[in-house]
């Protein structure tokens, strides 16, 4: 009977421990405890600075659009320049960081911003083919934003999205969400940079998050979303899941107790 009672005291002590509790997923909590709310202001990352394999729309415009129609020989208008198509018709910096434009040829891409790209090719433009007053305008874009999520998601893989920012919250949501056993505490950002690897893990469950520079995502971002540790016990997610459990438990640990004293 002492067994028997401690094996109840053991799973009822298993049914408190293993679920998941409500304040592991829900996002962005106030944990400083303030009554009032405060502002949060996010952490502007710093500019994207291109890499290799990036793919760049490039659009030249001018006031009369004869002029540069040999600079956009596959441009048939700007809105056909969008979605997969541009892996085919846009400009992909290649091993040497180097992106070709008909007629300027080799241009250096890698290191730079987009901005700073643009200024570069408008400025070469200017200095050996137009004069100022052909009003020469040039667009430069990523070819989507791209991240990688993968882990306790609703949908892992490769993602696009056509915008020029985006942050963690939204590429999660785009993502079908965080499982319920995933660990938002710990969300795992990689970062390829100029300098190398970055890797940082952010809690999405506290406000303060939005002040983290890896709140706002830049393009290529790897995002891994690590299981709680209730998956890997196989409890059960909620307090009903883990009874069940327990009480399979029980049954096979009395059953085998029975068996034993036959």
């Amino acid at each position: 009977m002492n067994k028997f009672i401690f094996y109840i005291l053991l799973g009822i002590g298993m049914l408190f421990t293993s679920c998941i509790p409500t304040k592991d997923l829900i996002y962005l909590q106030n944990k400083n405890g303030a009554t009032s709310e405060a502002s949060i202001s996010e952490v502007m990352s710093k500019p994207y600075r291109l890499q290799v394999n990036d793919v760049l729309s490039i659009t030249i415009k001018a006031d009369d659009p004869k002029l540069v129609t040999i600079f956009n020989p596959t441009n048939k208008g700007e809105t056909d320049n969008v979605g997969s198509s541009l892996y085919f018709s846009g400009y992909t910096v290649d091993d040497h960081g180097a992106i070709r434009i008909p007629v300027l040829g080799e241009i250096t891409a890698i290191g730079y911003t987009v901005e700073e790209l643009r200024m570069k090719i408008e400025q070469k433009l200017l200095d050996e083919y137009f004069k100022k007053e052909a009003n020469i305008f040039v667009i430069v874009r990523l070819a989507g934003f791209k991240y990688t999520i993968n882990g306790e998601v609703g949908s892992t893989g490769t993602k696009f999205l056509f915008q020029d920012h985006v942050n963690i919250m939204e590429a999660i949501a785009n993502s079908g969400d965080i499982a319920v056993t995933g660990d938002r505490k710990a969300v795992t950002i990689i970062r390829q940079t100029p300098t190398g690897t970055e890797m940082h893990d952010i809690d999405l469950t506290d406000v303060n998050v939005m002040k983290s520079p890896y709140y706002n995502l830049q393009p290529n971002d790897y995002i891994y979303v690590k299981p709680l540790k209730q998956k890997t016990w196989g409890t059960g997610k909620t307090g009903l899941e883990s009874l069940s459990t327990i009480v399979m438990l029980l049954s096979l640990v009395t059953t085998t107790l029975v068996l034993l004293k036959l």
